[in-house]
């Protein structure tokens, strides 16, 4: 059976077409810079050479538009229509309260997710527009919806819980939900197989860097704690997020430019974190491109992402009362060298050791960055988020 599975992340479009039963990537590729200058297209089918060309990516659905047209090509194609594709698996980030798994696409679903807008406002969009795309194009082919909230189902009430009025979270499910589940889940899985760390007896932490960045304290395979939390503005500074805040700044700042709150929320979401602080781009390789050539704002903008990493990873690790790994994945956190060195300098107070060299020539695959003798293993573990959502979609699918 041949799964599409389309991963819109805020500025990307991941998507790879699996055969679930073997777990074989028949083609995949990524849809880069959304809705950013010097969109990037990349593809590659199972033996054939891959293709990367410049294109413009308005929006995500012209990115989704392009890998369907891609798959079934006829000159660089790997299937003969999309009939050929059984099932198509897409990565929500909002699920609410209303979700705890995995659930198979109908009009109730979609008009869940759309509920939850609000509070993804650039993710569940972007997965609307895919899920609609898809439905267009292929009406009769089944679809999975597959959250990444589900996995901090098992943070406990003292991590979700805010500081507010208790009715509040009884009467409007306010409370932390965390986001990036169906990376943290397969990161710390794969973390424990590949440093040989029983899973039931371990304490990882997961670090999913990327346009989009969030920390999960994982005990015993189980999310206890996670740094986004109502919705992905939350925690970490980003991209384009501004990450934790006084919630004062909100009206101060929507008084003082004479803005609604909506406006500033907007702001938030939209025009803050790197991007914000550097005044230049919300992309971690235009910063480090700046940063080699000078730009004191886009190496502080690095500066700032990197320590608040390193803070949150101190936090969590007195969460879990200690810390047998730490997991770097994601965009930023699979290949950016220097910002990984960042945040270990901040660690050394857990016996931590940076390997120089390992963290140098580690990029985009797994390897263990610490050295011998460090208390706690650092390693880099490529996120394999499709293959997850494969799983659950095959799973589903099947029993219908």
């Amino acid at each position: 059976m041949d799964i599409l599975v389309v991963n819109c992340g805020s500025s990307s479009l991941k998507y790879q077409l699996i055969n679930a039963k073997t777990e074989e990537v028949l083609a995949s590729g990524i849809c880069d810079r959304i809705g950013i200058s010097g969109g990037a297209f990349s593809y590659k089918a199972k033996n054939k050479d891959k293709i990367t060309k410049e294109v413009d990516l308005k929006d995500h659905e012209v990115a989704i538009g392009i890998v369907l047209n891609t798959l079934i090509d006829k000159e660089i194609g790997i299937i003969p229509s999309l009939d050929a594709i059984k099932a198509i698996g897409h990565r929500i980030v909002h699920g609410g309260e209303h979700f705890t798994k995995s659930a198979f696409i109908n009009d109730e679903v979609i008009r869940h997710i759309e509920e939850c807008a609000d509070l993804a406002p650039l993710h569940n969009p972007a997965h609307l527009l895919g899920i609609r795309a898809c439905k267009h194009l292929m009406p009769h082919t089944p679809m999975v919806a597959v959250f990444d909230t589900a996995f901090h189902q098992t943070m406990p009430p003292r991590a979700f819980i805010y500081g507010l009025p208790y009715e509040y979270y009884e009467k409007y499910k306010i409370r932390r939900y965390g986001f990036h589940g169906t990376s943290h889940s397969y990161v710390s899985k794969r973390t424990a197989e590949f440093l040989g760390i029983p899973l039931e007896k371990s304490k990882i932490i997961t670090c999913h860097l990327g346009n989009g960045s969030s920390i999960c304290a994982i005990e015993n395979g189980k999310s206890v704690d996670t740094s986004m939390g109502l919705t992905p503005l939350e925690g970490l500074v980003m991209g384009t997020r501004s990450g934790d805040l006084d919630p004062a700044i909100i009206d101060y700042i929507a008084q003082k430019e004479n803005k609604s709150t909506q406006e500033v929320l907007n702001i938030l979401n939209k025009k803050s974190g790197v991007l914000g602080i550097s005044g230049l781009s919300s992309d971690f390789r235009d910063l480090l491109a700046a940063d080699e050539k000078g730009d004191l704002k886009a190496r502080f903008a690095r500066e700032v992402f990197a320590y608040r990493v390193a803070k949150y990873i101190g936090s969590y690790t007195a969460a879990l009362s200690g810390v047998d790994a730490i997991a770097f994945c994601a965009g930023v956190g699979e290949n950016a060298k220097f910002i990984r060195g960042k945040i270990v300098s901040h660690l050394e107070f857990l016996g931590i050791t940076l390997d120089e060299e390992a963290n140098l020539q580690t990029i985009g695959k797994e390897g263990i960055i610490s050295t011998k003798n460090s208390k706690v293993k650092v390693c880099v573990i490529p996120t394999n988020e499709e293959l997850m959502i494969a799983r659950d979609t095959l799973e589903i699918v099947s029993k219908l």
